[in-house]
């Protein structure tokens, strides 16, 4: 088994990637699918030596299978938005304090200490359906910032307005967590000139507005709300980390993530420091589902770590990952 404390206490890179070998190997004997998927890669476990030798599931697995590495009663499953008829990734998550101490540990260290924040939500796609894990990650930091001021918006942006500005003129430090859509929404109805609020998007039109580039969206709402900078939260249904942004879109990882760059032609090889490529998250948080995730997310990384999202693959010509799913 794997302390999670070991995981939470990673303080350099030979300490990760032992870390994460032991994952592997853990993850591998432990979990069906990943060990099929890995079978299938003709993988030799015993010459996995290095993170770049570690096979990475498709994220589509959790479209089809369930992924989990133990046989303990599932305690949450999250489930990813989709339209109608679409089928949806399920995480079955079997410890949840995992997924707790994972962002309240990453978001210490980005922000510090949450009471030090009125948070509000601006997520009405996601509040919307149940089996959301950013709603619950939302929800609890909402309730651990101790303020009776913090809460969700659905559609009741007015109400949302004068609460920004209440909150603002005041000099408390707010919090906005808002789906980029809805963010557009309210930028277009008020504009801001806020000193004291810090502006997250966690990404996704859904379907609501026409996608943009970061550069023209990151414009539109520092000008919109006032600020110099939009900050961004990189997290996904099938993880229980995140990567946090504090500007221009490069977000840095927990101790315990980390990203590699494949290539777009052949997903068991990676690209240079600069390069785009399919981005492969190493959520060591994961442990009992899997750590190792190939997304369906174009990004590049550089040479401290830090990367950005550039898109994702065309559906029809995921050529990195098609190639591997069984």
């Amino acid at each position: 088994m794997i302390n999670p404390e070991d995981i939470f206490t990673i303080s350099s890179a030979k300490q990760f990637e032992k870390l994460a070998l032991k994952v592997f190997r853990f993850q591998h004997e432990n979990n069906l699918v990943y060990r099929g998927f890995c079978d299938f890669l003709n993988t030799d476990v015993q010459k996995v030596k290095s993170l770049e030798q570690i096979p990475f599931l498709p994220i589509q697995f959790f479209k089809s299978h369930e992924v989990v590495s133990n046989a303990d009663a599932v305690q949450e499953t999250f489930t990813s938005s989709g339209t109608t008829g679409m089928i949806t990734s399920r995480h079955l998550v079997t410890d949840v304090s995992l997924y707790e101490q994972s962002y309240r540990s990453a978001f210490s260290e980005f922000y510090g200490n949450i009471e030090d924040y009125v948070v509000l939500a601006l997520l009405p796609s996601y509040l919307e359906r149940s089996g959301s894990s950013l709603i619950y990650m939302v929800k609890d930091l909402i309730d651990l910032s101790n303020n009776d001021q913090s809460g969700f918006y659905l559609n009741n942006y007015d109400e949302l307005i004068a609460k920004l500005a209440e909150l603002d003129n005041a000099g408390q430090n707010v919090l906005l967590i808002g789906v980029t859509y809805a963010l557009l929404d309210l930028v277009e109805k008020q504009n801001f000139n806020l000193k004291n609020t810090i502006i997250m998007e966690t990404g996704g039109m859904k379907g609501k507005r026409k996608e943009m580039i970061r550069e023209e969206l990151h414009e539109i709402l520092c000008n919109g709300f006032g600020v110099q900078s939009i900050h961004s939260e990189y997290g996904m249904t099938e993880l229980l980390s995140q990567a946090y942004s504090l500007g221009e879109g490069v977000f840095e990882c927990p101790a315990w993530m980390q990203i590699l760059i494949r290539d777009t032609e052949d997903a068991l090889t990676y690209v240079d420091s600069g390069k785009t490529g399919g981005v492969n998250v190493i959520d060591l948080a994961n442990i009992n589902s899997c750590s190792f995730i190939a997304t369906q997310d174009l990004g590049k990384k550089y040479p401290n770590n830090s990367f950005e999202v550039l898109g994702r693959f065309d559906n029809s010509d995921i050529r990195g990952c098609n190639l591997m799913v069984m």
